[in-house]
């Protein structure tokens, strides 16, 4: 069903009255409160995913295929517009000191080329799932048939990440992904997944699936998701690969297994 731009006017007006109760609860009701904000920011972000993808014949943007002047944070630009409240979740508003800074409960910022020239800095405490990208060439390790790049078509959508609370703006996990060895976010590296593995909602992140629904996902889920074509849901960070509880770092032990 197409998605119009009222649908999506609709939709930030709900934000604003969640927004409003920030203020009127005590802090475990305000957590949960952000909580549902954050929630509410990845819903209408799944309204603008699916109105691009309308608009591109089912097709994602080129990421990183044509050079960063189509990343996500210009490709989605004309369904934001200026609403930058929707690039933050209530948790994590305030920006790192510096780009190569990351923080569990801080945004990021990066200067990002505009497709007309110059450049434009943004921030925000959501990344996307860069499988999705509509990748026309093999990106090194990265390999084109990998990559998700249409909607249509696709089973088992709804356990297919497109976006959620990160570090960083993309990033590309992988099954063998390792999770940090502390709490305090991607230390930079070859983990991708480290990038989303962050204890932002009391042992989970909030994220955006490719049939827009929107929900929690338990930390150790993460491994369980289907985020490229060829990823093994049942890897070796699974309950079903072999995994146990003391396998994973002791900030981690707590959490729900997967």
């Amino acid at each position: 069903m197409a998605i119009s731009k009222q649908d999506l006017v609709v939709a930030l007006g709900c934000t604003g009255l969640l927004l409003v109760t920030l203020g009127a609860v005590g802090s475990g009701g305000r957590r949960r409160a952000k909580e549902a904000v954050c929630l509410s920011n990845l819903r209408q972000w799944g309204v603008m995913f699916e109105m691009f993808t309308n608009d591109n014949d089912g097709y994602f943007n080129p990421g990183w295929d044509v050079g960063e002047t189509t990343l996500w944070m210009n490709a989605l630009r004309p369904y934001y517009g200026d609403n930058w409240n929707l690039l933050f979740c209530p948790t994590a508003t305030s920006t790192v000191g510096s780009p190569g800074d990351f923080g569990v409960f801080k945004a990021w910022y990066r200067d990002v080329d505009l497709p007309g020239g110059g450049q434009h800095r943004y921030a925000s405490s959501y990344g996307i799932n860069s499988w999705t990208n509509n990748m026309t060439r093999d990106r090194g390790s990265r390999l084109e048939e990998w990559f998700w790049k249409n909607v249509r078509g696709v089973e088992g959508s709804n356990n297919i990440p497109v976006f959620a609370d990160s570090v960083w703006h993309d990033a590309w996990p992988r099954e063998y992904d390792f999770p940090p060895a502390s709490s305090g976010g991607w230390p930079g590296g070859s983990s991708d997944m480290m990038q989303f593995c962050i204890d932002r909602h009391n042992g989970a992140i909030n994220g955006l699936f490719m049939d827009s629904s929107a929900r929690k996902i338990g930390l150790k889920e993460l491994w369980t998701l289907k985020w490229h074509r060829n990823f093994d849901t049942e890897g070796p960070w699974t309950k079903a690969g072999g995994v146990t509880p003391a396998d994973w770092p002791q900030w981690m032990w707590r959490f729900k297994d997967y």
